[in-house]
């Protein structure tokens, strides 16, 4: 299934590769496209569908919630500048040390995205601790330091193509230019990219809400449709990295 998934990454990445290398005399150009291309990195490809799901299917069914949205980005931001951070100070021998990790993290994200399908779907109830997924609802504050959470812990999924883009191919160049430490955050923004252009495209042509227009009853139907959308995922991602 990886080999799969990396087919897909690899036909719709290839010609945005292409791009970037020939904007690498251009670091900040280049590090947004090769955060798009990283987006689209079998590893980040489902966390990336299930967070457009989860966004999307809320700004459809209430309201767009910008400032849930650019937390989740701000999340990826931090945590790619982390990662840059820790190898700018701590030198490339950090990256083998890290290495150990990102597998595990990987396999974390397919068992989480099947609670979170089996919640939307309303087969179980969860309180407390998930507090994104209560369809955002209580304190603010909150559900947006959760999606801070989802966006931090969906950037260090990382596998062989996102590894080879971020340490291989970005930070050579982060390191080299006189303004480096800056694009890690850039690449993170790229790898959000996605997100934000479908949150956008359904404020502007003015789906915020629609299925509350339509009836609660109709909108329950489409968080069930969405719910089983993601659970779809979490199987098949978790079929996928719990089986290399």
């Amino acid at each position: 299934m990886y080999s799969f998934l990396s087919q897909i990454s690899h036909f719709f990445s290839s010609p945005l590769f292409n791009i970037a290398n020939s904007l690498e005399s251009w670091p900040i150009v280049f590090a947004l496209i090769l955060g798009l291309i990283g987006a689209l990195a079998p590893c980040q490809l489902t966390g990336n569908i299930s967070a457009i799901t989860l966004y999307g299917n809320y700004s459809i069914q209430k309201k767009i919630v910008w400032k849930d949205v650019f937390s989740f980005t701000l999340g990826k931001i931090a945590a790619f500048t982390l990662l840059g951070g820790l190898v700018w100070l701590l030198g490339k021998e950090i990256e083998q040390n890290l290495t150990l990790y990102f597998p595990w993290m990987r396999k974390i994200m397919g068992p989480v995205l099947i609670i979170v399908g089996i919640y939307m779907t309303g087969f179980i109830k969860l309180k407390g601790t998930l507090t994104l997924f209560k369809q955002f609802e209580g304190r603010s504050g909150e559900h947006r330091f959760g999606s801070f959470m989802l966006g931090f812990s969906f950037s260090l999924a990382f596998c062989p193509t996102m590894f080879i883009l971020f340490f291989v191919t970005l930070m050579p160049v982060t390191l080299s230019a006189s303004y480096g430490f800056i694009l890690p955050a850039i690449f993170a923004l790229g790898t959000a990219l996605p997100l934000l252009v479908v949150v956008f495209l359904i404020w502007y042509f003015g789906g915020s809400g629609a299925m509350l227009k339509n009836g609660r009853r109709f909108g329950i139907h489409v968080q069930r449709i969405a719910g089983i959308f993601m659970l779809i995922i979490g199987i098949f991602d978790t079929l996928t990295y719990w089986t290399l």
